[in-house]
């Protein structure tokens, strides 16, 4: 039985002109989306984040390395590493509770344009802005001012728009839902490499401007053909500061499903965040090519990884709906993406990164597609609070961000910057992710 099910109905939001839309007795939207306006929804939102994907994976992977070695002088290896990892450290720490807070607070928002949208079009538009203008910055501080802003507006957007799965889509749907966009998440990554590492060779500031204008388009465009119901009716219990931030306490033992996945994400993506944030340098400093050998490899490896992963996300996604089973998936794609580590750091070329690049495709497409489906089938309370907890589980993605640089930094200065050791880790973490998925009890 779908969780929508279990809702009172009426016929339409109060002052809406959106007939899918009903409420339930405290006000919510309730969507019964017909198929036109359901596969309009996710080819939309997968729209939304290939691209949002392939911007942060350009930016990280790929023009902020290049930018920070060109402003450190001589482009000193361990300098430009200790740079690189200060500024994403920074951003990763004002950053990791953003997406909790702002899931929260559109949670409580009550305007004629909804709950999330007012968030997706502020965030992206401030966003994109900042990311636009990293273009001209030739400074460590000028590039970490305009970086921070970029990450603390782009997670204001990036939470409300994660959590439209949840709002929309019943259970059981989505898997193939949470498999498009998975696929759309690692295709739009892969595609920010490729064209990041193209463009880093041409014309760097003009790739900033590009994913900073389009990034808002993207998003004005997703909310206007999916328009969010007001939300000017909907029941709001009075505000406490007390109530609001205790909240984002979700007890493991009240609520064990959540915390072993929440666990199960923190460990897969430290391992994850570790190989690709320094992708570049690895194939610079580990593999030892050239800087635009490397741009021109990452390049390769992305368009080799691109196919896989697509292919991977959605037949994976289509399959978990088919037998509704999530935890089978999430387990085996961990330990396929575990086995890519193994590749480059038994065998040191340029063919070994791309190998791993298709076998990394396969496992990470899977994991990204079942994932998402996984986590809101956990939510507690059914997903009440969708936006907060989406947001809170969040967290597991981005504190492997905040913490992956210093630990990387500490790594390579410990073993004399060899980074085969950073192999040795993420097989350690991303196969010990996998065993975080078995005790979920909720979910098949």
């Amino acid at each position: 039985m779908s969780a929508l099910d279990n809702e009172v109905r009426v016929s339409v939001v109060p002052g809406s002109t959106l007939p899918e839309v009903g409420v339930d007795a405290e006000g919510k939207p309730v969507y019964n989306l017909k198929k036109g306006l359901y596969r309009r929804l996710i080819w939309t939102i997968s729209g939304n984040f290939l691209f949002l994907l392939a911007l942060y994976n350009a930016v990280i992977s790929v023009f902020l390395p290049n930018q920070v070695a060109n402003v450190v002088e001589g482009g000193d290896s361990n300098a430009k590493v200790l740079a690189l990892a200060s500024i994403m450290t920074v951003s990763s720490f004002i950053t990791v509770f953003v997406q909790p807070l702002t899931g929260a607070l559109s949670d409580r928002t009550r305007s004629r344009f909804g709950m999330r949208t007012p968030f997706i079009i502020g965030g992206s538009f401030i966003g994109g802005a900042a990311i636009a203008l990293l273009a001209p910055q030739k400074s460590m501080i000028g590039i970490g001012i305009f970086w921070v802003i970029a990450s603390v507006a782009l997670n204001v957007m990036n939470g409300p728009l994660a959590t439209i799965l949840a709002d929309r889509v019943e259970p059981e749907k989505r898997g193939t839902a949470s498999g498009f966009i998975g696929a759309a998440q690692t295709g739009g990554g892969t595609l920010g490499i490729i064209f990041g590492g193209w463009i880093a060779n041409y014309n760097l500031p003009l790739g900033y401007i590009i994913f900073g204008v389009g990034i808002f388009l993207c998003c004005l465009v997703f909310c206007a053909l999916n328009r969010e119901p007001s939300t000017q009716a909907m029941v709001t219990e009075p505000f406490s500061f007390k109530t609001f931030f205790k909240q984002f306490w979700i007890s493991p033992r009240k609520h064990p499903d959540y915390g072993w996945a929440f666990a199960g994400r923190f460990l897969m993506y430290l391992g994850y965040q570790g190989i690709v944030a320094y992708q570049l340098y690895i194939l610079r400093d580990y593999i030892g090519q050239t800087d635009a050998q490397s741009n021109i490899t990452i390049g390769l490896m992305s368009s080799i990884q691109l196919v896989t992963l697509i292919l991977s996300s959605v037949v994976c996604g289509f399959l978990s709906d088919r037998f509704q089973a999530r935890k089978p998936f999430v387990f085996i794609s961990t330990l396929i993406m575990a086995a890519s580590y193994v590749v480059p750091l038994v065998w040191r070329s340029q063919t070994s990164m791309l190998v791993m690049a298709g076998v990394l495709g396969l496992g990470y497409g899977c994991y990204m597609s079942i994932d998402m489906a996984l986590m809101t089938q956990v939510l507690p309370n059914e997903g009440k609070d969708a936006g907060k907890d989406m947001g809170v589980l969040t967290i597991a993605t981005n504190l492997p961000q905040m913490l992956v640089q210093p630990l990387v930094a500490i790594l390579l200065s410990l073993f004399a910057g060899n980074y085969a050791v950073l192999f040795i880790v993420a097989i350690i973490l991303v196969f010990g992710s996998s065993l975080f998925v078995l005790p979920i009890k909720s979910v098949k």
